[in-house]
């Protein structure tokens, strides 16, 4: 049958990226507790298009995708990439992997377990030429903030809120998604639960009141935390808080890079 894609094209127009976007797939990722975990991801996958050839085969990304799809995780990022680059006529590989994440937490009183939910994304680029190979791991955790001044100011309450921390860590080794986890909720006037019963509510919230922290508090100790870690290479953190008692969100970002 004809090859429309491996057409020559004469337009002398080299595409940054072309391939899949938004595969709704069924993965298995690394659980640093239970050595895997199952979980759905949303892929973009996607090459550099020579200017000489018309189009990509877009079956390839999915054909790849199938033979990696129960072990995709910072360790093997690179072997998918290198698989693209051998199936699609590219110098360049580009991959973003989407999904939730599950950790078993108990409650800090009862021990009651449930599972919490994290947002997690994982980014690779391989570059042939440069043999430049980049990783970004990124994790969203949700936290409690209270705030300072607001119990500074308040004879008997202060306000507190949910709030949303995003670490961006470009690594030179493997760190896990729990080590990422845990340093951003050791910094929050409270970490989040799932499933709290009476004490352990009393407990959160008077803990919480006992550690109070503005968004640019957890910015900044997520940071000193993150900069002793020498697996990553660079980094950003973002902190925003959804105000309680305000009609917008509090924000705070820093970055390792200057």
């Amino acid at each position: 049958m004809k090859d429309v894609q491996n057409e020559r094209d004469e337009r002398n127009v080299t595409l940054d990226r072309v391939g899949i976007k938004g595969l709704k797939y069924p993965i298995t990722v690394l659980d640093r507790n239970f050595k895997e975990q199952p979980t759905v991801a949303t892929i973009n996958m996607m090459v550099e298009l020579p200017k000489e050839y018309r189009g990509t085969h877009m079956s390839r990304f999915i054909e790849i995708i199938n033979r990696y799809r129960w072990r995709i995780h910072i360790n093997n990022i690179k072997d998918i990439l290198k698989s693209m680059l051998e199936k699609l006529p590219s110098h360049s590989a580009y991959i973003e992997v989407e999904f939730p994440y599950f950790i078993k937490k108990s409650a800090p009183i009862s021990k009651e377990e449930s599972l919490m939910c994290y947002e997690v994304k994982v980014i690779a680029t391989l570059r042939e030429k440069e043999e430049r190979f980049d990783r970004v791991l990124i994790v969203k955790v949700p936290i409690m903030t209270l705030c300072p001044c607001s119990k500074e100011i308040s004879e008997k309450s202060a306000h507190n809120q949910r709030a949303f921390v995003t670490v961006e860590a470009e690594l030179n080794d493997m760190v896990w998604i729990e080590e990422i986890i845990e340093i951003i909720e050791s910094k929050a006037s409270s970490s989040l639960y799932s499933l709290l019963k009476r004490e352990d509510e009393k407990f959160v919230t008077e803990w919480a009141y006992e550690h109070p922290t503005f968004v640019e508090d957890v910015a900044r100790e997520v940071y000193l935390a993150l900069k002793e870690d020498r697996r990553i290479k660079n980094f950003k953190v973002e902190v925003e808080s959804l105000e309680s008692i305000h009609n917008h969100n509090a924000y705070a970002m820093v970055s390792s890079k200057r």
